[in-house]
């Protein structure tokens, strides 16, 4: 069997999908519904097996990109035939079982449409989820699969049982479906990360980031791409575009925020790349600790990761939408302040982040950092008493993050075959300037050298440094002050 093998009839379900659009837009909701099963399934059985037959990234991903397109046109499916199902209900269109003979073509059952009551309570969770997201089928399918996560049909339910908790609204009751950020986030993270006294706020909302910002001292600067009138405490209006678009002017602003989710990779390395925040703080999905395949995410947790992340212990409440009086729903979304901070080279993070348990009932009456000190404190010695709690995060120049990792990476070489770059720094999980600076200084010392094939191996002497001076020793021999080329001498 070949790699291409398990999606050569992709052409095949791109043609299903267009098929069960025109279905729907012809408003034929039973034959769509029953189209779309089908072309979920084929796409479905497609992808798992181009993970089984190990194809190449390229072909797993395409056929992932045709599951995702088959579970959003289903979504919308399930929309459409929950409001059919509705309302032949009420004009009693909908017969109970099945009929001796039929009455009317436009009479039908349940069973005609391949629907048991099961999969019509789905399918109305689904349309309640999408009355109060417009977006909601786009976004959960897109987040699954920016996650390296399968965009199955049941994550789809899963997300929509939670996105409408145990009430069902009504239009006026859902108002435009904002979502905020909860204040126990906001009062967990001032109360242990200090940033510079004027910080930017790309996706303002309603400002549920921006009155705790400001009520902690801060300038802030908003914008939003929705223009829901938000100004400042000083009457400055809040901008109007996309982040992703966004150019820095200036730049060097702190971020605090709580990005789409559905656009989190993109949205974090653009504040990155463009902006260059001194210090940044995106409330993020624990998921976002994991994933690989994606560039974005990548550059923002390999190259640049952040210096801590704030998991919470418990679930932050429900991101109930704006005006919300009725029963509180339990979240089911794991979440974290992922705090980035950057370095004088113009990096981000040193080594692996920080990952830091808090429970924020802790910080209900906590008071915040003072702005403009740019440190943070640990929830481990932190008291409500105290007033002066900042520390600066300290700062690790090139050289001293080589010296740091030079013994370990040095004896990571022993009884390893060739390596290039690239293995070197997911071998030992260093930033990319650090690996390059690392093997810059076992070359100098002629500890490695390129054989033939272009890849690095260690030299003779390299060989004899291993076996002759340990790791142990020669950490010490760093970590005490002793010059590098004393070490290898």
């Amino acid at each position: 069997m070949t790699a291409v093998a398990p999606i050569a009839n992709s052409s095949e379900l791109v043609a299903s999908i267009e098929i069960v659009r025109a279905l729907l837009d012809a408003g034929d909701v039973q034959k769509a519904m029953k189209l779309s099963n089908v072309t979920y399934d084929r796409a479905k059985a497609e992808a798992d097996c181009a993970e089984r037959v190990k194809a190449s990234r390229e072909l797993v991903d395409k056929a992932r990109r045709m599951q995702a397109e088959a579970a959003k046109i289903e979504g919308i499916c399930y929309v459409a035939m929950a409001d059919a199902v509705d309302v032949a209900q009420a004009s009693g269109k909908l017969s109970r079982g099945r009929p001796e003979k039929v009455q009317s073509e436009d009479h039908f059952t349940l069973e005609d449409v391949g629907i048991d009551k099961r999969r019509l309570h789905e399918a109305r969770q689904i349309r309640e989820a999408v009355r109060r997201e417009p977006e909601f089928i786009e976004r959960v399918v897109e987040a699954r699969l920016s996650e390296g996560l399968e965009p199955s049909r049941a994550a789809l339910k899963k997300e929509a049982g939670h996105a409408i908790g145990t009430k069902t609204a009504t239009k006026e009751d859902r108002g435009d479906d904002l979502y905020e950020t909860p204040i126990e986030a906001m009062r967990t993270l001032l109360a242990l990360e200090s940033f510079g006294l004027n910080v930017l706020e790309p996706s303002v909302g309603r400002g549920a980031i921006l009155r705790p910002l400001e009520a902690a001292g801060y300038e802030v600067t908003i914008s939003d791409l929705v223009d829901r009138e938000i100004t400042t405490q000083h009457g400055e209006c809040q901008g109007v575009g996309d982040f992703l678009a966004s150019i820095a002017i200036g730049g060097g602003w702190d971020i605090v925020t709580n990005p789409p989710y559905g656009v989190a990779n993109a949205y974090a390395a653009h504040a990155l790349r463009e902006h260059k925040p001194r210090k940044m703080a995106l409330l993020l999905n624990l998921n976002f600790l994991a994933g690989f395949e994606d560039a974005n995410r990548q550059f923002v947790m390999d190259e640049n990761p952040p210096s801590r992340v704030y998991i919470f212990a418990h679930r932050l409440p429900m991101m109930h939408r704006d005006g919300w009086q009725g029963n509180k729903a339990s979240s089911q979304m794991n979440t974290g302040w992922f705090v980035w901070d950057r370095n004088d080279d113009g990096s981000y993070g040193d080594g692996y982040p920080r990952l830091i348990r808090v429970v924020y009932d802790n910080f209900e009456h906590a008071e915040p950092l003072a702005p403009g000190e740019g440190g943070h404190v640990s929830p481990l010695t932190f008291r409500e008493e105290e007033e002066d709690f900042t520390r600066t995060t300290p700062r690790k120049t090139l050289d001293e993050r080589v010296e740091d990792d030079f013994a370990r990476a040095f004896i990571w070489m022993k009884d390893l075959e060739p390596f290039d770059a690239a293995k070197f720094r997911k071998g030992l999980g260093l930033r990319a300037s650090t690996a390059s600076a690392l093997i810059d200084a076992f070359a100098a010392n002629e500890l490695i050298r390129v054989g033939d094939d272009g890849l690095w191996l260690p030299t003779g002497k390299g060989m004899e440094m291993i076996a002759t001076v340990g790791a142990v020793e020669m950490t010490k021999a760093l970590r005490a002050g002793v010059p590098l080329d004393e070490v290898l001498s």
